[in-house]
C-alpha cells in the first residue's frame, strides 16, 4: 500500500535529521530499512515548508511501524491513504515544489 505523506521537520531536529540521513541511521532497526532513506531522497518541500512524499507500507494499521523512526524528527501532518497513491502520484510530487533533502542542505 502507499500513502502520501505531509511532514514538517521538529525545530532543532534539521541537523540530525541531515546527519542520520547522510550517514544512513535514517530508519535503522525498521523493517522498511532503506525505504527511509529513498523516502527523504524523494521527498519534496511544499512552498508552506512541509516535507511531501510517498511511503509504501505493508502494516496492517498504515504507518504503525515506521511512525516512531519517523516521528522522531518530523511532526507529522497527514498520512492520506484514500488516495490514489500510484506511481502517478510520485511523478507527480517529482514536479512540485523543491527537492526536500537539498533544501535541508542549504539550511543546515
Amino acid at each position: 500500500m502507499r500513502y502520501l505523506v505531509k511532514a514538517r521537520v521538529k525545530p532543532g531536529k534539521e541537523q540530525a535529521l541531515l546527519r542520520a540521513i547522510e550517514d544512513g541511521r535514517l530508519g535503522r532497526g525498521s523493517v522498511a530499512d532503506d525505504e527511509y532513506l529513498w523516502d527523504m531522497q524523494q521527498a519534496r518541500m511544499a512552498h508552506d515548508g512541509t516535507a511531501h512524499w510517498v511511503e509504501v507500507c505493508f502494516c496492517r494499521i498504515p504507518f504503525e511501524e515506521e511512525r516512531p523512526y519517523w516521528e522522531e524528527y518530523f511532526d507529522l501532518i497527514s498520512v492520506c491513504s484514500e488516495c490514489d497513491c500510484t506511481r502517478r502520484l510520485e511523478e507527480k510530487l517529482q514536479s512540485s515544489g523543491e527537492s526536500f533533502l537539498t533544501r535541508l542542505r542549504s539550511e543546515a
